[in-house]
């Protein structure tokens, strides 16, 4: 279990991590699962209950259920598989009447849904949700004011950068408002969907603006020197990384490409 001890269990003073046994090069250490639960009150908000795979399921629910506590509800950043397939099962083990709150219809359990200016105060919580689409379509982020942290699923990610399923121009205007809303709120930490615990937000933001910034003219130049498709910009752009990765790059680049196509 060594490989977990830098994550598993990180976080403020209202969330803890439990990490998913899902390590890959999508998924960097695994999928940072986040119990939420204000200090000393029984009930309690899990965040990304992870992939389909029972003895994390039954883990997360133990931390979550230790000194009596109960489950209450279960929100998802977004629908990829490694963050919500396992949220329906773990809401059966919460217990009957645990609800499974998401952007996406496709993957709540109950009625209601996440959107933009939604305030979660479960348990005396105070969560407060963003809509922050590029990661994908249904990304969304949210912020616990009182430990200052900001919850980002993986649009902001521990270490390197995200793959991009959605519109880059979506993407960048999420980092640029959430650069906006970290440096307004004083945010002092991202947690993100996997990676480790971030004390720099506004660097950690600064940093992907950036690099977003400086790819997205990589791949403009490749495209002026005569490559076509994302495979063709791929190879240029992407020389320098294992390429096994280049087909989640090729997703990026996808993105990319539209993105140039619908400015020009």
């Amino acid at each position: 279990m060594g490989w977990m001890s830098e994550i598993d269990g990180m976080g403020t003073e209202r969330a803890r991590c439990v990490l998913a046994p899902n390590p890959s090069a999508m998924t960097l250490d695994g999928t940072n699962t986040w119990i939420l639960a204000e200090p000393g009150v029984g009930e309690v908000v899990v965040i990304d209950p992870g992939p389909e795979d029972e003895r994390h399921l039954r883990r997360v629910l133990a931390e979550a259920t230790a000194q009596e506590r109960r489950v209450a509800l279960v929100l998802l950043t977004h629908g990829h598989a490694d963050h919500s397939e396992g949220a329906a099962t773990f809401a059966r083990l919460a217990g009957d009447g645990v609800r499974v709150r998401a952007f996406d219809p496709r993957h709540r359990l109950g009625d209601e849904g996440l959107a933009e200016g939604d305030v979660i105060t479960t348990g005396g919580l105070e969560l407060r949700v963003l809509e922050t689409p590029g990661h994908t379509d249904d990304s969304v982020t949210f912020w616990l004011p009182a430990d200052g942290a900001i919850m980002t699923g993986d649009t902001v990610l521990g270490s390197g950068t995200t793959v991009l399923a959605g519109k880059l121009g979506d993407y960048l205007g999420s980092l640029d408002r959430l650069r906006a809303f970290a440096a307004e709120a004083g945010a002092a930490a991202i947690l993100p969907g996997h990676g480790p615990k971030l004390d720099d937000p506004l660097a950690v933001l600064d940093h992907y603006i950036d690099h977003r910034r400086q790819r997205l003219a990589q791949v403009e130049a490749a495209v002026a020197a005569g490559a076509r498709t994302a495979r063709e910009v791929v190879e240029r752009v992407y020389a320098d990384v294992d390429r096994s990765l280049w087909p989640a790059a090729e997703w990026s680049v996808e993105s990319q490409l539209e993105y140039l196509r619908t400015r020009d």
